[in-house]
């Protein structure tokens, strides 16, 4: 689903939106060429028990039997009915998915899936989800975010501090990093960290309130309409230094509070990978390449470098976590292209004490089991209802847009034409689109594979015939990603 198109501004003049975001919700569903579409904000990911069955039931009911794991962890029902609006509402309200009907498209909260089940992280980041949650669906003011704006909540490990996050949170031993754009704050105390990024939040509003430009996100704002972060932290009473990369010392420093103050003591790599986990072990843990891509990672990673999305250690050393057992009593599972069929998600139904948590990588972590005997179990079961559940499978990593027939702009059936190449724990990811638009890519390096209007696709840019593409996404997928020929994309949907 295309995003509305922006006014394309000059050089050096703001971008300039005269509308509102058309992101879908629950409850303001799209209209997509195989029928309607509704997305839920999970925030953190998170469902119980009770919920995945409503999910799976609505999908059948309601829909094409499937549903979508988005890049921020949500999910889509697809194909639903014209009239099924109400009986959806009710069905999610019930079972306790819509807190707040006013606010159900800003509960944009990514949160590291596997926080305080596998004793790594510096803080259990699900808890904080559920309060900022809370505290977004109390502010009447907050429902005039976009439904583009997004939270992003790492625990240390750098799995998802570089997914693109409005507002990120960054958990380190002993305080919290807060991050607004390209600036910086510490948080001394963890436990305000929920309340920073509505403040954060709030500063972020009040500065496109200002600047007119109708921006949905931090970094649409115009250079002259920099959120006040500090002011907003103060009125809050929250404690919080700003600090400063050498990047913004570089460039004379940067407005308001962190003008005089101190470097930033994550230093400039801290903005350069999506693996911070201390001052000592971020630069090398989980480094992304956005500058590769178009849809640059505001986090900002080192030039040059690349990424797998199954690195080693990659639950503590930042990238997507690895499908498999996690900790002592969970495990973590991919859905094929990102989606589940009903009956797979059903399969994913936790113990009595666990949960389930959908992934930015289109997949779900189940926890709860008694051991890891029992987790190994399920995820025999889950094997063989078609997941993926090893880091080897050649499907792990691979990803695809709606694409024909569900989607009007779509040049091709991507979906059927897509094909994984090698896979192995150190594949690139690979993301195949059916226009230009390439909604839902991953971020970092990753094969690009779009297709064209002659019925064929280009490979990293390369034109590629539609009976050559194993051969090419093999190749690419095993060396790193060449600077694209390609020009920027937009902003992508969801999807």
């Amino acid at each position: 689903m295309s995003p509305t198109p922006p006014n394309a501004p000059n050089p050096g003049e703001p971008l300039i939106r005269d509308r509102g975001d058309a992101c879908p919700g629950a409850l303001r569903l799209h209209a997509a060429d195989d029928g309607r579409l509704a997305r839920l904000r999970l925030p953190g990911g998170r469902l119980t028990g009770r919920q995945v069955m409503v999910l799976a039931d609505a999908a059948e009911s309601l829909g094409d039997g499937q549903v979508s794991v988005t890049s921020r962890g949500n999910v889509e029902l697809r194909g639903l009915g014209e009239d099924c609006g109400a009986r959806l509402a009710g069905l999610l309200g019930g079972a306790g998915l819509l807190p707040s009907e006013t606010h159900e498209r800003v509960r944009n909260i990514v949160a590291s899936p596997a926080a305080g089940l596998d004793g790594l992280g510096h803080a259990d980041v699900q808890l904080w989800s559920r309060e900022l949650d809370a505290l977004l669906c109390g502010r009447a003011w907050t429902a005039a975010l976009s439904g583009r704006f997004l939270f992003v909540l790492d625990d240390g490990r750098g799995d998802v501090a570089g997914l693109g996050g409005d507002v990120t949170l960054l958990a380190a031993p002993s305080h919290v990093t807060l991050r607004v754009g390209a600036r910086s704050f510490r948080l001394p105390d963890p436990e305000t960290a929920p309340r920073a990024a509505l403040a954060a939040a709030e500063a972020f509003l009040a500065a496109a309130t200002a600047a007119g430009t109708g921006a949905w996100r931090v970094k649409e704002l115009p250079e002259s309409h920099e959120p006040d972060v500090a002011g907003s932290l103060e009125r809050a009473g929250i404690a919080a230094e700003a600090v400063r990369s050498e990047t913004a010392a570089a460039m004379g420093g940067s407005h308001g509070a962190a003008t005089h103050a101190t470097a930033d003591p994550l230093g400039p790599a801290a903005h350069a990978t999506a693996g911070t986990l201390d001052a000592a072990t971020h630069a090398t843990a989980g480094t992304l390449d956005a500058a590769t891509h178009a849809t640059a990672d505001p986090l900002g990673p080192a030039a040059g470098a690349t990424t797998s999305p199954f690195p080693p250690e990659a639950g503590a050393h930042g990238g997507p976590l690895r499908p498999g057992l996690l900790g002592d009593g969970s495990l973590c599972v991919l859905a094929p292209l990102g989606r589940f069929r009903a009956g797979q998600l059903r399969a994913l139904v936790p113990p009595a004490q666990g949960e389930v948590r959908l992934t930015p990588w289109r997949g779900a972590v189940v926890s709860g089991f008694a051991d890891r005997t029992a987790a190994g179990a399920r995820l025999g079961e889950l094997a063989d209802a078609g997941l993926i559940t090893a880091p080897d499978s050649p499907w792990a990593g691979v990803g695809a847009c709606t694409g024909r027939p569900g989607c009007g702009k779509s040049l091709s059936d991507v979906r059927a034409d897509a094909t994984p190449g090698p896979g192995g724990p150190y594949a690139l990811p690979v993301h195949f689109s059916g226009c230009a638009r390439r909604c839902g890519h991953p971020h970092g390096d990753w094969v690009d594979v779009v297709a064209t209007a002659d019925g064929q696709y280009t490979v990293n840019g390369a034109p590629t015939p539609r009976t050559a593409l194993t051969a090419a996404v093999t190749q690419a997928r095993t060396r790193p990603v060449p600077a694209p020929p390609y020009p920027p994309v937009p902003e992508m949907s969801e999807n």
